[in-house]
């Protein structure tokens, strides 16, 4: 049944397209004919030394790729399938595999340990392969070096596949020490030593039992320490890796190492090549990050409080780390500011200098001053500019009342700099600055004002100045603009920006054509600022941003006009429709919100959506993402007259909601069919059928992605209030899903954190969905058809407040849907409601709840049941 590939391998990877395509059509028709047989060829392929490594890699990638891929739905039709072979044919397949492990050829034994990695990624959870770790451990220590090194690195990628419940202690515990072992100074090849190291890395997740036990632990930490000082650097590297991944996993066991730890990363950051010092910066950044969320979830108002699991870390270590970073901040590389991927030990140690002063506050700020004073009018750009990243490094953290009167003394400072310094970098890093002392200093919540009548106007001349300098601190500037906007946001009738408003606009538009706006994100970041400049605007510029709306939709007019594309000019132009669809809409909203305003906008809107489909119909299969939000914003601003662009908008809607591989496309066009529902009222109705069809397609279609769902279901309620008692021929189909939906979301018995946040988005959206239905039925003779389904609807609700894990989002539409029942069903739910097992207790923690939003709806909802059942 085999076949000889080894021909048609060598001739698929051909620089003849020709002999490329035939040969990758023979391996596809062989693959669908006779998987089995496909399989087991390639695995002796990858097995046979006397193979070519060309063929024999290729073999082993289209091993991989035929056990797993990234959508999820495709990978658990390849789990199913590789499950469903024959027995037989597996055995041979995994044999030949662990042979290949002893390969003298590395390529080969690497690809294979990734492919026996993914076979036990599928077999192990369903109790197959028992033997498989057992195996691989069996002789590891009188293994050649090249076979111990290739059986670690596939422990190690087998602990990536698979999670930690699937694995019994005592294989981990025998696992740990293989690995352990391997990575002992001891062991004299480096191979091996790298191997082990890497694999550790993946085996600390299942190391929690280890970790609990004294001895081992300080075992595990030991060696990890002594493979930091390695001769060979990717092995520090990757010993440096499993510090880092330790500071996290293992927090609270740091305590009796985290002297010698800091002793070398110190050393390391100083001495060390580039990956390993990074790392070692890395595993501080990852202690700030865990204090942080610890300091963050129990409040900052613990004196004396032993119950928090907070070490204290980095207050204790401040005095020798913040010098320690403060000196990283002087290795810059020359061009950093051009490659946006950029990262290098200045960048690393800044960013972690911004995390110790999240972490630890005020605290900082007396270490950093006299660098920065030392510093600052240093004749050498790179003193100049590790001055200025170490001040807007320690913004966010220490309290306005520690930092703006440093703030006060600096600007005048930085505004010359930004202008008149000769240095790029110093300008890049200024510019940046001023737009963190903006994010964090400026604003209606801060007291002391930093930005007042005497400097405003030189703060906006100095920003739109910098905005013609090279494209990096061209958008800096923007970003720091964006900032100032931003803090007037909450001020009426007048914003201090307003007599600049023109002059920031006209600039702004400047940038977007300049020939190097496709550089450093500038372009970008210009209409990003456009928008926040429009957004945070006030009622007496509104006549400068009507003005605005023929200029922009002349713009995107001129992306449509495009002749023939490449498909790179094609993603650029799909880009600045982007932006300019994301400038329209924020526009849209800015005029839409005041009734003069929009009178007078109105004259665009036939306009405005022609362009808007363009740009649609220049998409041959996807959607337009920010267009779809534009016009959801539209639908809002137009009401009732929105019904007009309907037959045309229709199929574009519909596209939309099809999308399942762009599923943010998807979840967009979800949120657009609530403005609309809301827009249109009862002219939804034609509509409705084919909105209706589609969004139970998508719900029970496993493709689409989960977070899609609860918006769906919201958008039951949005459309049933929008067409009342025609919902009823939805009902038979709409109610079950949302019963099985809300079943699911009920229990969520130990959960972690991110289900949690869905589980919770996924009621709300259920909640939502009934509170839709319920208020679309009241006062219609209909209303009775609704009574068979509300003693489920009351068993949700009391489900939900036995887990005791609603978020308040969920508490308050919880509560709504409660009075929701009770005023739709009257008396039909009066005597329901009080029969139920907690819509009581649930009611009076709502009514006593901190927060107003939901006291408010359980005021009401109280008013309701008491109707209900008096009647």
């Amino acid at each position: 049944m085999a076949m000889e590939v080894t021909q048609v391998l060598l001739n698929a990877q051909s620089i003849d397209g020709n002999v490329r395509k035939h040969a990758e059509e023979s391996l596809k028709q062989f693959q669908e004919q006779n998987l089995p047989g496909f399989l087991f060829s390639l695995s002796g392929e990858l097995a046979n030394d006397e193979k070519p490594v060309d063929s024999r890699k290729l073999a082993g990638l289209i091993l991989k790729n035929a056990l797993d891929a990234k959508e999820q739905h495709r990978k658990l039709e390849l789990v199913q399938r590789w499950l469903s072979l024959d027995n037989n044919v597996k055995g041979q397949i995994k044999a030949f595999l662990l042979k290949t492990l002893a390969s003298p050829v590395p390529d080969a034994r690497s690809t294979a340990s990734q492919v026996v990695a993914k076979i036990a990624g599928i077999e192990l959870p369903q109790r197959q392969w028992p033997e498989l770790i057992g195996s691989l451990l069996s002789n590891i220590h009188q293994l050649p070096a090249h076979v111990k090194q290739a059986t670690l690195e596939t422990l190690g990628y087998l602990c990536e596949e698979v999670s930690p419940d699937v694995v019994d202690q005592d294989h981990v515990n025998k696992i740990l020490t293989a690995v352990v072992q391997g990575m002992n100074a001891s062991e004299g090849n480096n191979d091996v030593r790298l191997a082990a190291t890497r694999a550790l890395y993946n085996a600390l997740g299942f190391a929690q039992a280890n970790f609990s036990n004294d001895m081992e632990r300080d075992y595990i930490m030991r060696v990890v320490c002594e493979s930091t000082l390695s001769p060979e650097v990717k092995i520090r590297q990757a010993a440096f890796e499993c510090l880092v991944s330790i500071s996290s996993t293992y927090y609270e066991k740091l305590a009796p190492y985290i002297q010698d730890i800091f002793n070398i990363t110190a050393k390391a950051v100083r001495e060390d090549d580039e990956p390993v010092a990074l790392q070692a910066i890395e595993f501080w950044s990852s202690i700030c990050d865990e204090e942080i969320d610890i300091l963050e979830e129990y409040g900052g108002d613990f004196t004396g409080d032993s119950e928090i699991p907070c070490f204290y870390f980095i207050k204790q270590a401040l005095p020798a780390l913040v010098p320690m970073l403060l000196e990283t901040l002087l290795k810059q590389e020359e061009d950093q500011d051009q490659d946006e991927g950029a990262w290098n030990i200045a960048m690393a140690g800044g960013t972690c200098l911004g995390l110790v002063a999240r972490t630890v506050g005020d605290d900082i700020v007396q270490l950093v001053m006299p660098f920065i004073e030392e510093n600052i009018t240093k004749p050498d750009w790179r003193q100049r500019e590790a001055a200025t990243y170490a001040f807007g490094s320690i913004l966010e953290g220490p309290s306005p009342d520690k930092l703006t009167p440093l703030v006060n003394v600096a600007l005048n400072f930085m505004l010359t700099a930004l202008t008149k310094d000769p240095n790029n970098h110093v300008k890049d890093t200024t510019a940046w600055t001023l737009g963190r002392i903006f994010e964090f200093l400026h604003g209606s919540t801060v007291d002391t004002p930093i930005i007042t009548q005497a400097n405003c106007q030189q703060i906006v001349t100095v920003l739109l100045q910098s905005m013609k300098d090279v494209a990096n601190v061209a958008e800096k500037a923007c970003g720091a603009l964006y900032f100032l906007a931003q803090g007037y946001e909450e001020v009426s009738p007048s914003s201090p920006l307003t007599p600049y408003f023109q002059e920031i606009v006209q600039a702004l538009l400047t940038v977007t054509h300049r020939e190097d706006a496709g550089e450093s994100r500038l372009r970008t970041a210009a209409y990003e600022t456009l928008n926040e400049v429009v957004r945070c605007s006030t009622d007496e510029t509104a006549p400068m941003v009507l003005q605005l709306v023929p200029v922009i939709m002349m713009e995107l007019h001129n992306t449509l006009e495009g002749q023939k594309l490449s498909s790179d000019e094609r993603e650029k132009q799909g880009e600045l429709q982007g932006l300019l669809c994301g400038c329209l809409q924020v526009i849209i909203q800015k005029l839409g919100s005041s009734e003069p305003t929009k009178y007078v906008f109105m004259q665009y809107a036939d306009q405005i959506m022609g362009l808007f489909l363009r740009v649609f119909a220049c998409r041959s299969a996807t959607v337009h993402e920010e267009a779809m939000l534009a016009i959801g914003a539209l639908a809002y601003a137009t009401g009732p007259d929105f019904a007009k662009y309907m037959p045309e908008f229709y199929k574009y809607l519909e596209m939309g909601l099809q999308n399942f591989e762009e599923y943010q496309v998807c979840a967009v066009t979800v949120g657009v069919v609530g403005d609309i529902c809301r827009a249109l009222e009862d002219k939804t109705l034609p509509y409705c059928d084919g909105i209706m069809t589609q969004l139970l397609k998508d719900l029970s279609s496993n493709q689409l992605h989960r977070s899609v769902k609860p918006p769906i279901f919201s958008s039951f309620g949005d459309i049933a209030l929008a067409i009342g008692e025609n919902f009823e021929k939805y009902l038979m189909y709409a109610m079950p899903m949302l019963q099985s939906a809300a079943e699911l979301s009920a229990h969520t018995a130990d959960a972690d954190d991110e289900i949690t946040e869905y589980t919770n988005s996924l009621r709300n959206g259920i909640l939502e969905a009934y509170s839709g239905i319920l208020q679309g039925f009241k006062n219609s003779p209909k209303t009775q058809l609704l009574i068979p389904y509300a003693p489920h609807i009351l068993q949700f609700l009391d489900s939900m407040y036995m887990e005791k894990d609603m978020d308040d989002v969920v508490m308050k539409t919880a509560i709504g849907v409660l009075g929701d029942l009770a005023d739709t069903l009257g008396s039909n739910a009066g005597s329901l409601i009080q029969q139920s097992l907690s819509s009581k207790d649930f009611l009076n923690e709502c009514l006593s709840s901190d927060d107003h939003m939901i006291k408010e709806s359980a005021e009401w909802a109280k008013l309701a049941i008491s109707r209900a059942i008096s009647v």
